[in-house]
């Protein structure tokens, strides 16, 4: 772990299809699919991609009581963990549980009556899953907006404690917590606020982010910034894109904050007047073909040969350019000169030499 980061909050360890939220353990990563739940083949195709792809946790829309049915056999051919996001009825929560769902996604608040709450309780007890408890910003209960007159970080945090009070008192206490708006200071804050109070896992993501770029540029602040912090035991990057989109952000900014447990990242130098290389297509293409490199190494891009390997001196190997040459450099130490043309076939050579014993 990187040395900046705050060491991570224990919480109270969920379990969600034998996947540990909390307790001190990894991040989680999740998604939801976007396609209509009611097709049960195009579900399980995306669920598939998003496994693929890194996702460790997959949540799916619940609208209407066939949509829980067909969980059953979503539920046959899921590779990872399902959860079922349920809205206002409670019935569907339980036909959802019936059907083998793996966890509930609720706000205990907005199902009805208490004996509608106690009725899913009782279910989630019995087939032993636990709750994601989901407070957002568009949803508070009317009484908590009065009072603070704005989906405020403090009105989110009263809004979780009452739905967490209201499952405690049918002395259920296997939740998870997510905390979201689409402030990211907003969400930010009401999730320390609630760190500060409570010991339950929490869920991470700034919802209605936005599209690819702006919302992972937004779930890079908020949820980078709270796990730089030591907040958070799982997450999701919510965008208006392919839900696999979501998977590739969440494992850039774990890797950004230095909480990836394995792969290659890749650190390049901004251009300036002293680049004598086509700098930028050489770094994506590195980071391109390095994309599916298991080895946990950080790969360097440098365009200047006179800083390069110095100011990289912390990467385990990388590359700095010259005016039609370049170096190749080890933990600052430089290895060899090649051909500019040669720069990222013989970086790649090195690698495959480089074992992570070797890097670290």
């Amino acid at each position: 772990m990187a040395d900046f980061l705050m060491k991570t909050k224990k919480t109270k360890q969920i379990l969600v299809g034998g996947v540990a939220i909390g307790g001190g353990a990894d991040i989680v990563i999740q998604s939801m699919t976007n396609t209509d739940t009611h097709d049960v083949k195009k579900t399980i195709e995306q669920m598939h991609r998003l496994y693929e792809a890194g996702c460790q946790i997959v949540r799916v829309a619940i609208p209407d009581i066939d949509a829980a049915r067909a969980l059953y056999e979503i539920k046959k051919e899921a590779l990872i963990p399902v959860v079922a996001d349920i809205h206002f009825d409670y019935k569907l929560a339980i036909e959802a549980i019936a059907s083998g769902v793996d966890k509930i996604r609720i706000n205990p608040g907005n199902i009805g009556s208490e004996d509608r709450v106690k009725a899913v309780v009782q279910a989630c007890r019995t087939h032993k899953i636990p709750i994601r408890i989901g407070v957002n910003s568009g949803s508070l209960q009317k009484e908590i907006l009065e009072k603070y007159g704005a989906p405020t970080a403090e009105a989110l945090v009263e809004s979780a404690n009452m739905h967490i009070e209201l499952l405690k008192r049918y002395d259920f206490d296997d939740v998870c917590v997510s905390i979201k708006s689409s402030n990211v200071s907003i969400t930010m804050k009401a999730n320390i606020l609630f760190s500060e109070q409570y010991g339950y896992p929490l869920h991470l993501g700034v919802t209605e982010a936005g599209t690819q770029y702006m919302g992972t540029v937004k779930s890079a602040a908020g949820i980078g910034g709270l796990l730089a912090l030591g907040i958070g035991d799982t997450i999701r990057v919510s965008l208006t894109d392919d839900p696999v989109s979501e998977i590739y952000a969440a494992q850039s900014i774990l890797k950004a904050v230095g909480l990836n447990k394995s792969g290659v990242t890749v650190v390049s130098c901004p251009t300036c007047g002293r680049t004598q290389i086509p700098l930028i297509e050489i770094a994506n293409e590195v980071e391109k073909r390095l994309a599916s490199c298991n080895k946990k190494l950080k790969v360097a891009v440098m365009g200047c040969v006179v800083n390069g390997p110095g100011e990289a001196r912390e990467a385990d190997i990388g590359i700095a350019g010259g005016i039609g040459e370049g170096l190749i450099f080890v933990k600052g130490k430089i290895l060899k000169k090649v051909p500019q043309e040669l720069l990222v076939t013989e970086l790649l050579k090195e690698i495959d030499k480089l074992s992570e014993g070797e890097a670290e």
